[in-house]
């Protein structure tokens, strides 16, 4: 995640998100800089308009959330699909699916 919040501070500053100045961003934080990782966060971030990724994740849990002011509870059938899901075991093929699907960026930035 250091790497990620490093970005934002760049952001959040106005300086260019590039591999000298997330580094620098990361010495100064005491993070112990991955090349391999920065070279893949600054690739990642290339077309990316961090602004609008951030409001666009700050609004989901208002759209899916409490927008009325009451609480919004799961279903019960819901819940006990999702497990019956997570319980059937791990065949290979879900790993698979995950990488060409994009899900696992978030293990490649901590």
């Amino acid at each position: 995640m250091e790497y990620v919040y490093a970005a934002l501070i760049l952001n959040e500053t106005g300086a260019e998100i590039n591999e000298d100045n997330l580094t620098d961003v990361l010495d100064a934080a005491g993070v112990d800089v991955e090349e391999s990782r920065v070279k893949a966060l600054v690739a990642a971030l290339e077309d990316v308009d961090i602004d609008e990724a951030v409001e666009q994740a700050a609004a989901v849990p208002a759209a899916t959330g409490d927008a009325g002011g009451s609480e919004v509870e799961p279903d019960d059938d819901e819940d006990e699909a999702e497990e019956e899901q997570a319980d059937d075991g791990g065949d290979d093929d879900d790993d698979d699916d995950d990488e060409a699907s994009g899900e696992g960026l978030g293990e490649l930035f901590g």
